[in-house]
């Protein structure tokens, strides 16, 4: 075998080697649910899915005003939106 052709082949079998452990890594933990179980979660709280367009300012805000609160983007945008229908 040519040099080349070697550190192919010590570089594809290193590359698979991470690749194996990082799988069982992530796999092992269990801390972040795959979507279908995440979908599964949020269909048993209530939760729908609603997708709106916003201007790109006004998304800035929401989240420069989530991070404030340390609250997540959907609880804020559910606060206000409660407030708002409110009023």
């Amino acid at each position: 075998m040519k040099r080349t052709d070697l550190a192919k082949r010590d570089a594809e079998r290193l590359k698979n080697e991470m690749t194996a452990k990082n799988a069982a890594f992530g796999g092992a933990s269990g801390a972040v649910p795959d979507r279908r179980e995440q979908r599964e979660r949020d269909r048993a709280a209530g939760l729908v899915p609603f997708a709106v367009k916003l201007n790109g300012e006004l998304v800035k805000q929401l989240q420069a005003t989530a991070k404030e609160r340390g609250v997540e983007l959907n609880q804020l945008v559910a606060e206000l939106l409660q407030k708002g229908l409110a009023a």
